[in-house]
């Protein structure tokens, strides 16, 4: 078998990023119809229980493996000719067939709650919206990988994913004034919009690309061998026996537990510690969001000639931020000091962007060129499953703190918020025994022991 291509000779291109990005304007459409508004409907509008709408939602998780398995066959089995771009479009227009199942469940269980046919259709949906979510995620960070030199991958997805943070807040903005209160007929409008609007830009961004990258290697050559269990056990064992590899899953994972367990409880917080209205604690989120998306795109610009590889102290540089922004929300908390609140929420959103610069750059540094889509894989693993544990397990513990055992609420928040920023600090002291650079140089993205070492001393 022909080595597979080093990728030297493709050139970055930022308009071709940029197009990727706009791939993000469809993911953002969907995401939030199905898990802010389709949701918040069934709860809010039908009175329907918050536990079987979010065990719905929940599902992309239990069905992580399949993000490593399409990882995995984007690696090792191409179609007609593409590693990534068939199995892209094939997750998504499972997510487009998925939506108009949203709109048939909510004109069954507006009527009424436990119809059979209203359920099966959102559960349904709920399951190829995540399938789909899963089996085209993994190619699509690879594509977005493959897209551009070794020393500009780390650029390209951060990018990538930066205009996806951007896309939800302007998108989330439109379909809130779009539909302020519920309407059937609205709704359906949203879901057809989305289908059609979403699954044109999910085509026309990467149509064409993955063709152009390869017709831009002296050599192009794609697995032979014929993928199956046995083959894709052996392989992520390999990967997984890497000390290095568990080290960074284990950071990222926590990372994330830690950085988004805050999500569900920030308004509560406000309302329940200081007894702040409405129109205050809903600027939580975006005093903080609005802080990440400055300092990512300030971090892509200042560090864009800075090799991907050493972006370690870039990102425990963002971790150590978000610890600080994060142990001043819980003194906010125990000591009631309400003026601190913007000013925490601020620092710690200003270190996520940092942290998301440089970990996203490390995620395209820790995989190889062979298995590039089964590491991508098991990094959307520790990002999307862990992001849903930490979320959940904010909200369990409020729970168990102020309902269960009857502590203030100051107390019970500023213990939550204390963990979080113990876990945010575990995570950068993990990160620093991770051998970046060693493992850079055994996957060859150093062409000599001088450029290593340079690499090093960066």
């Amino acid at each position: 078998m022909t080595t597979p291509n080093t990728a030297k000779s493709i050139q970055f291109s930022l308009g071709r990023t940029l197009r990727l990005s706009s791939f993000h304007i469809g993911s953002a459409m969907g995401d939030i119809l199905v898990t802010s508004i389709w949701n918040r409907i069934m709860i809010s509008n039908f009175g329907i229980p918050a536990a079987p709408v979010s065990l719905l939602i929940a599902l992309r998780y239990l069905l992580f493996p399949v993000s490593l398995w399409a990882g995995f066959l984007s690696d090792t089995k191409p179609l007609f000719g593409l590693r990534r771009t068939p199995y892209i479009w094939l997750g998504r227009a499972m997510m487009v067939v998925s939506l108009p199942l949203l709109g048939l469940s909510l004109g069954r269980l507006e009527l009424v709650q436990t119809d059979f046919l209203g359920w099966a259709y959102a559960t349904t949906s709920s399951l190829l919206y995540g399938l789909g979510l899963l089996i085209s995620g993994s190619p699509f960070l690879a594509l977005v990988r493959d897209s551009a030199p070794r020393k500009k991958q780390g650029i390209a997805i951060s990018i990538v994913q930066t205009a996806l943070i951007i896309f939800f807040a302007v998108v989330g903005i439109g379909f809130s004034f779009w539909m302020q209160a519920y309407d059937e007929r609205i709704f359906w409008q949203m879901a057809m919009t989305t289908m059609i609007g979403g699954g044109i830009l999910w085509y026309l961004a990467i149509a064409g690309v993955e063709k152009r990258v390869l017709a831009s290697q002296k050599i192009v050559s794609l697995p032979e061998n014929s993928p199956n269990l046995k083959h894709f056990w052996q392989t992520f064992q390999k990967i997984w026996a890497d000390p290095r590899t568990r080290g960074f899953f284990i950071f990222l994972s926590l990372a994330t537990a830690a950085a988004w367990a805050q999500d569900a409880i920030l308004e509560p917080f406000g309302a329940e510690t200081f007894d702040l209205p409405v129109s205050q604690t809903t600027r939580f989120n975006a005093y903080w969001q609005s802080a990440t998306v400055i300092t990512l795109i300030g971090a892509a610009y200042l560090w864009r000639k800075r090799p991907p590889e050493t972006h370690s102290g870039i990102t425990s540089g963002g971790l150590i931020t978000m610890f600080v922004g994060m142990a001043l929300l819980a003194a906010a908390a125990l000591f009631g000091q309400v003026h601190l609140l913007e000013l925490s929420l601020l620092l710690f959103g200003g270190g996520f962007g940092i942290y998301t610069f440089g970990g996203l750059s490390l995620m395209a540094v820790m995989s190889s060129e062979k298995e590039a889509g089964l590491y991508l894989g098991l990094w959307t693993i520790a990002v999307t499953v862990f992001k849903g544990l930490g979320v959940f397990m904010g909200g369990a513990i409020r729970d168990l703190l102020l309902l269960n055992l009857a502590l203030p609420a100051s107390l019970a928040y500023g213990v939550i918020f204390s963990l979080e920023a113990l876990g945010l600090l575990a995570a950068a002291l993990i990160l620093a025994q991770v051998n970046v650079l060693s493992f850079a140089a055994d996957v060859g993205r150093f062409v000599s022991r001088t450029e290593a070492q340079i690499a090093g001393a960066d």
